[in-house]
This record gives C-alpha cells, sequence and structure tokens, in this order.
C-alpha cells in the first residue's frame, strides 16, 4: 500500500564519448546499446524493463530503433571482463553498466564507447569524472552516496526495535567502497551505542557461512550493506535472517518487497529510466562530456508491516508517517 504519492527523483547517468555523430549502427539502421550488470538476469530484469521504459518513452523502439544486448554476471566478478569483451565485439553506440566493478571492465573493453552507469562510489575519486558539473572522459556517472544511505540504516532498525545491543553488518569484500560501507557503519555503531559485528562474502557460497558466523557472535539484526552480490543473493539472505528471527534492513524496495524488514535508498529503477534520457542526449548529439553528473535527491523508506509483525515488532506512528510504501 502506497503511503504517499512517489516523487520523481532529480538525478540520472549520463555518457561521454569523443565523436558522438561516429556510432557504429547495423546495416537495419538500428543503434546497438549494450547493458552490463553484476546482478543475476531475475534479480535485475525490472531495472532493464525500467531503462527500456524510458527509451521507449522517448520514441527509441526496441527492435524498431534500437537493439539492447544485456549480459549479466550473476554476481560473479570474474566474469565481468568476458561479457564487456563480448559487448565490445557488437560495436555498441553506448554500454550501460552498474555498478562501478561494471563501468571498469566496460571501459577496459571498450575504450572508445560512452558508458552510462549508476553507482554508489565517489565518481571523482574512483577516475570516472573530473567534476560533477563537467565530468569529460567517456564515462559519467549517477552518482548515489552509499555511504551516507548506510548510516540511515542503523538509526531505522533501532526507531522499529530499539532493544537490539549487537548488529550483523553483511559486506561485500570485492567492491571498491567497501572501507566506505564499513567507515559509515561504525560511525551509526558509535552514534547509537551499539555493538556491530561484521561478516564478508565474495562469492554466493560465502553468504551461508558469513550469516552462521554472526549468529554465533551473538548478533540480533542483520545490515546487509549495499552490494550487486548481496542483491543477487537477497531471497536466501532473507531466508537465514528470517530462520533466525532477525529483523533485516537493506538498501533498496527489492528487499522489503521479498521479505525484509525494511529498506531505505535510492530507487535504481527510477535511476535506470533517468538514464534513458542521457542516452537519448547522447544518440541525439549531445556532447557528453558536458552534461552533468546528477545525485538523488529524494530516497524511499519501504517497510514490511507483515514481516515486523511476525517479529512481534511495532512500527510507531511516526515512522508510518515516514515511509513511502506500507506493505501489508
Amino acid at each position: 500500500m502506497r503511503r504517499r504519492q512517489f516523487i520523481a527523483l532529480v538525478g540520472g547517468a549520463a555518457a561521454t564519448w569523443p565523436i558522438v555523430g561516429q556510432a557504429q549502427q547495423p546495416k537495419q539502421g538500428r543503434v546497438v546499446i549494450g547493458w552490463l550488470a553484476v546482478v543475476s538476469r531475475e534479480s535485475g530484469a525490472h531495472f532493464l524493463a525500467a531503462f527500456k521504459h524510458g527509451l521507449s518513452a522517448l520514441g527509441w523502439k526496441e527492435g524498431a530503433h534500437v537493439v539492447i544486448e544485456d549480459r549479466w554476471a550473476d554476481g560473479q566478478i570474474d566474469r565481468l571482463q568476458a561479457l564487456a569483451e563480448e559487448l565490445a565485439a557488437m560495436k555498441p553506440a553506448v554500454i550501460v553498466a552498474f555498478p562501478a566493478l561494471a563501468v571498469t571492465a566496460a571501459s577496459k573493453a571498450a575504450p572508445q564507447t560512452a558508458i552510462v552507469h549508476a553507482t554508489g562510489v565517489d565518481p571523482i575519486a574512483a577516475g570516472f569524472a573530473k567534476s560533477l558539473a563537467r565530468p569529460g572522459g567517456l564515462v559519467t556517472v549517477f552518482s548515489i552516496d552509499a555511504a551516507a544511505i548506510t548510516e540511515k540504516h542503523l538509526e531505522l532498525l533501532l526507531a522499529v526495535a530499539p532493544k537490539l545491543r549487537r548488529i550483523g553488518f553483511l559486506n561485500d569484500s570485492t567492491i571498491p567502497n567497501r572501507i566506505a560501507l564499513m567507515d559509515a557503519a561504525q560511525r551509526s555503531m558509535v552514534r547509537f551505542s551499539v555493538d556491530g559485528r561484521f561478516a564478508e562474502v565474495a562469492h554466493p557460497e560465502d553468504i551461508e557461512p558469513a550469516i552462521s558466523r554472526l549468529a554465533n557472535e551473538g548478533s540480533q539484526a542483520l545490515v546487509a550493506l549495499a552490494s550487486p552480490l548481496v542483491l543477487s543473493e537477497r531471497r536466501r539472505i532473507i531466508a537465514l535472517a528470517v530462520s533466525r528471527h532477525w529483523p533485516l534492513v537493506a538498501w533498496s524496495r527489492e528487499w522489503p518487497e521479498d521479505g525484509a524488514l525494511l529498506s531505505y535508498g535510492a530507487d535504481f529503477s527510477d535511476n535506470m529510466r533517468r538514464a534513458a534520457h542521457y542516452v537519448d542526449r547522447i544518440l541525439k548529439g549531445a556532447k557528453p562530456g558536458d552534461l552533468p553528473i546528477e545525485q538523488p535527491t529524494r530516497f524511499y523508506l519501504v517497510i514490511n508491516k507483515r514481516t515486523a509483525d511476525a517479529l512481534g515488532l511495532a512500527i510507531s506512528v511516526t515512522l508510518l508517517a515516514r515511509a513511502d510504501e506500507l506493505i501489508e
């Protein structure tokens, strides 16, 4: 049940390439757009659907005007480079890639191709842009401050379950902003005077042992830190948390939709619809290096009340009023 009308995010992704007018097109006159994602097709199909919807609304009909070649790494980082090489061989006009590791792979495989990207890393520190206003180069991103969002997760968890004293954090050891996310989590632990335990994963098979270790260390709840691997494995993670009667908090709405307690973060599907606007501008001849990197100004709180009831947790009237969506 929607708590109030969603407000469109002010944000998106852009891309840069040196000679826009010379993009190679197939014989049929259709533009090839590459799609490179670390997550699985099952986990990310709705992101691609949102991107396609955005293109269609702008007049780019799949099959008639564009061909989208999609590749999914299924959470396996070591597959990214080979998949990026496959896309590069198709001579796409633009590659839409996420997250940062996919951008790096795509940039290496197709150094003269525009890359549109949404990321939770600092785009300047990551070397993707010279500045937010004028990114330059070949890659620009829709930038989300994942660390700042991480600091809110513990606050929201404790707003629902204030008696928690030891929290488990699940982190992906392969992502570029791993340390930034851990630092943010530690700041929130100090702020709220709770004890935290970290478990890191690098592969899908690491998930269950990591959560078992957190349980053995006395964790009473779980915060899933932002990562494509963790997103891909969210249903298994949720099932493991439910089996331990743990409240689980994460960064995207897919989590409470699948049974987690709550999520707080930007709506990535909205980001992908916005990305289509930037692809449209590039294909129509805009200078991509002049397109500014945008950041979301709207974040969504989604609460699964069924899960809260099952855990015996009462959602305060104040928190209910803050929620953008309540799953009942």
